[in-house]
């Protein structure tokens, strides 16, 4: 049996996967761990991976799909990370809009990994918003049943749920969500935590560190519907090259642009499942994230005003036709882009995922 721990973490779109792997790692690092992280996205120019690497991590990528149709290159991928880093404990995040992870990643893990991973339990991350959006009663979804079926999917297959966020939530907020997912998955452990500020990450680390039971059930999973519900967002990857003259202010610039976004977002009533910009340079990184249209943007770090070049890297996933995200995106940037800093586009792609096909999917558990 492998001594290299294998823990898995899924979750819709910005439920904060990427902030609860990163804290995560560096608990875990300075503990003095050796720990690789793996992330995921449809396509290349991932700000999670730019996050995660700028936290100092062993970070490797699966683009173009989710683990579960790229499940040759997911295991390629580990196996690099495991060999280079000599990491005792693997951290990966599956795409947000994926589900069915017990039957096509889990399953297959344990049948025929069993002596290279030791699996923990499958954490399934969620957002108290999205939470109350799906479960609460008398409260509609800014998106269609097909993108909500995905969410419910992702909470029903979990062998541990944990609610996080609740450093904005009161005590009768937690006690409230906890009963709502109680009643839509009963018999499943829920935790929660803040992946921003900590709270919890510890007592979740203890679980999935010292638990073996992973993959435990198997939800059955009408692929059409799953195909729709992805298919419903337009995905976008764009990075971009800025230049400033002067002390430029690089927060407030980014602030600018995901509020130009979100300006733009409302006019055509499109909600926002996840849009998040990371803007690096060599005095320091910007993160920014906007998980609903109606939401506040969240801005972390901070860049050296000193430092007049910086690479931009934007994803988004909004309920829009990939043209139209494409469009808003480019003049976002150009009217972010005022006297003080020029840009140019470097790469640019938006689509809609097609339609999942995993390279194994099996219909049992695995004992």
């Amino acid at each position: 049996m492998s001594d290299t721990r294998m823990i898995l973490v899924g979750g819709f779109l910005g439920a904060g996967k990427t902030t609860l792997l990163t804290r995560a790692a560096q608990r875990l690092a300075s503990q003095g761990k050796l720990v690789a992280v793996v992330a995921n996205d449809q396509a290349a120019n991932l700000v999670d991976t730019g996050t995660l690497r700028s936290a100092g991590l062993y970070v490797g990528e699966v683009a173009g799909g989710c683990f579960c149709c790229r499940f040759d290159q997911f295991l390629d991928e580990c196996g690099k990370l495991a060999r280079e880093s000599k990491a005792e404990v693997i951290l990966a995040e599956p795409v947000g809009s994926c589900t069915d992870i017990s039957a096509t990643i889990l399953q297959p893990m344990k049948d025929l990994l069993t002596e290279k991973y030791r699996l923990a339990p499958f954490t399934v991350l969620t957002d108290p918003y999205r939470l109350r959006e799906v479960f609460s009663e008398g409260v509609s979804s800014n998106f269609p049943d097909s993108v909500t079926y995905i969410f419910r999917k992702q909470v029903e297959e979990a062998d541990l749920i944990a609610i996080n966020k609740i450093d904005l939530l009161t005590e009768a907020e937690i006690a409230e969500l906890k009963a709502m997912v109680a009643k839509h998955a009963p018999g499943t452990p829920i935790l929660t935590l803040s992946a921003l500020t900590g709270e919890g990450v510890d007592a979740w680390l203890d679980c999935v560190l010292s638990e073996t039971s992973a993959g435990t059930r198997i939800t059955e999973v009408d692929y059409d519907t799953y195909a729709d519900g992805e298919a419903v967002l337009g995905w976008l990857n764009a990075t971009a090259q800025l230049h400033a003259a002067g002390q430029p202010d690089w927060d407030g610039f980014c602030l600018s642009l995901m509020e130009q976004m979100q300006g733009e977002f409302r006019a055509r009533s499109a909600e926002v499942a996840h849009v998040k910009l990371l803007l690096a340079t060599t005095g320091g990184r910007i993160t920014v994230n906007l998980t609903a249209t109606g939401g506040k943007p969240s801005l972390n770090g901070s860049a050296e005003r000193t430092v007049q070049d910086a690479l931009l890297v934007i994803n988004a996933r909004v309920r829009m036709e990939p043209d139209e995200l494409q469009a808003v995106v480019e003049r976002s940037v150009q009217a972010a882009c005022d006297g003080q800093v020029e840009g140019r586009i470097t790469s640019i792609a938006s689509f809609k995922p097609g339609r999942p096909q995993p390279t194994h999917r099996y219909a049992g558990v695995v004992s």
